[in-house]
């Protein structure tokens, strides 16, 4: 049907209108060419107004980001597999960063750095995302670290307490029980507020199997977030993993949550980061690491805080995972991170070895928060155990050489063993509060010096449920207030004596 002249007009009247609101400026985009790719690194040529960081995408729809720029090319670590890039694929910038997808869609999921599932559900749908590089909140935003993050590991929480918003490095030769520390950790917040996240770098898909299973039997899955990227992922994905994590914790945080993240480890990460620089042609220094590898993991580490009240009190506190080799603790990266750090605990391969574990060397571990943000209930009890337990280790050395005639030696002695058994402790079964306030007391009191060193390991395995059957209101009590007053006290080494009579008890009558 032929259009009539009015409705032709107006037609033309809304046709001139939209042109005159359209901006026809003219547009620039600039496109690169990929001249070679290799290892992970492509060099392009083609985008001068490229920036360090930009997130770049070629032509088969993967992506990369800028890691170094020279004169006439710029090199560009990909995060997806290069089988599919060749010389001569188009590449265009963005304009952006990388970033990451945050939110509670995360919680109990496991993926990639980039947020892609790993764990064969639905796709994320997550609400905002992050970039994965921020800054470090200002001294001015911060507020004293005085919460503490129980840890349920007994030698951790009475001798080196954790608070929300500390760093604390975890380093040990391999093997030592690192990632058993940090998981037995995660685990105990299924009786907090904690949001958890747990970074692997580099590891086995077997061992990160391990580590998910082993949380999701014994803790709460539905609070934490899996973020892999192992040994088969492409080294970018690899380098980008930790700051992934941690805009994914600063979600929480940000929002007056507590979050912890567990990054496992930060040796891989940099042997990762030295790898990159080497390909990408930059300067190496000392072991052949670039000279930035400080400053990667300094400005990683410091986004870790404690955020005042006027920005919601929130926290993240990190837990990174550091190799030694032969113990040395004077090595490269080691020492970076100590020096970053706010503490560190130190896992012993000879301890180890002893069937100590976990394999904490009392001597050389520290926290630079410690009794800050500690429970009183612990401060308390543990006030003297660092200082027995180190003088029975010298004395157990000098033990070597000769029999012991003196009776306060030989007492000392036998409180020390005393001590090292409770110390001990089997993985993925950590100890409430109120049970290691229990426990640390009726040490101070003796209850465990007329018992053999076995029965202190049954006492710590049953006095969970004791304590829930016999005393539940005490233990709640203990457990709300973080206090322990005499009465309080007196109660807790009674059950705790009653419970040790009972199982010595049972030994005599089995044996």
């Amino acid at each position: 049907m032929a259009m009539s002249d009015r409705s032709r007009d107006a037609w033309l009247a809304r046709n001139r209108a939209a042109l005159a609101r359209a901006a026809l400026a003219p547009q620039i985009e600039q496109i690169g060419r990929v001249e070679a790719v290799a290892d992970g690194i492509a060099r392009i040529s083609g985008l001068p107004s490229a920036r360090l960081g930009e997130l770049l995408r070629f032509e088969g729809g993967q992506s990369g980001f800028v890691l170094a720029l020279d004169a006439a090319q710029i090199s560009a670590v990909l995060v997806d597999d290069d089988a599919r890039i060749e010389a001569g694929a188009r590449v265009a910038g963005t304009g952006e960063v990388v970033r990451a997808p945050v939110g509670p869609e995360l919680l109990g999921r496991v993926v990639d750095p980039l947020g892609r599932p790993l764990d064969r559900a639905d796709p994320i749908a997550a609400a905002q995302t992050q970039p994965i590089e921020r800054a470090a909140p200002a001294i001015i935003d911060r507020d004293l670290v005085s919460e503490p993050v129980e840890t349920g590991i007994l030698v951790v929480d009475a001798l080196f307490a954790l608070g929300r918003g500390q760093r604390e490095l975890i380093v040990g030769d391999r093997a030592t029980g690192k990632t058993a520390v940090a998981v037995d950790t995660i685990i105990a917040q299924k009786h907090t507020d904690m949001i958890c996240v747990y970074v692997a770098v580099g590891q086995r898909a077997t061992a990160v199997e391990r580590v998910i299973e082993a949380v999701r039997r014994h803790g709460a899955p539905e609070r934490c977030i899996f973020v892999v990227a192992s040994a088969a992922a492409a080294p970018g994905l690899q380098w980008i993993a930790p700051f992934a994590g941690m805009a994914m914790a600063e979600y929480f945080r940000d929002r007056g949550d507590h979050a912890l993240v567990v990054i496992d480890d930060l040796t891989q990460h940099a042997a990762i980061h030295r790898e990159l620089a080497l390909l990408t042609r930059e300067p190496p220094g000392r072991e052949a690491y670039p000279g930035d590898v400080f400053y990667v993991h300094a400005r990683l580490l410091e986004r870790a805080a404690k955020l005042s009240k006027s920005l919601g009190g929130g926290s993240l506190t990190a837990l990174p995972i550091a190799e030694t080799d032969a113990g040395n603790l004077a090595a490269y990266i080691p020492t970076n991170l100590i020096s970053i750090t706010d503490g560190q605990i130190v896992l012993s391969a000879e301890l180890f070895a002893a069937n100590q574990r976990p394999a904490v060397d009392v001597g050389l571990s520290v926290s630079r928060v410690g009794g800050k943000a500690q429970k009183r209930a612990l401060r308390e009890t543990s006030s003297r155990l660092r200082l027995d337990y180190a003088q029975f280790l010298e004395l157990e050395i000098f033990t070597r050489f000769g029999g012991v005639t003196d009776s306060r030696v030989k007492a000392q002695i036998a409180r020390g063993h005393r001590i090292r058994a409770l110390l001990s402790q089997p993985r993925l079964a950590p100890l409430r509060l109120v049970h290691e306030a229990a426990l640390l007391a009726a040490l101070s009191d003796g209850v465990f010096d007329e018992h053999r060193p076995a029965i202190v390991d049954k006492v710590r395995a049953l006095l969970g449920g004791y304590l829930d059957t016999n005393a539940s209101a005490l233990a709640e009590e203990v457990s709300r207030t973080g206090e322990l007053d005499e009465n309080v006290r007196r109660r807790l080494v009674e059950a705790v004596r009653e419970l040790a009579r009972e199982v010595a008890a049972s030994e005599e009558t089995r044996g």
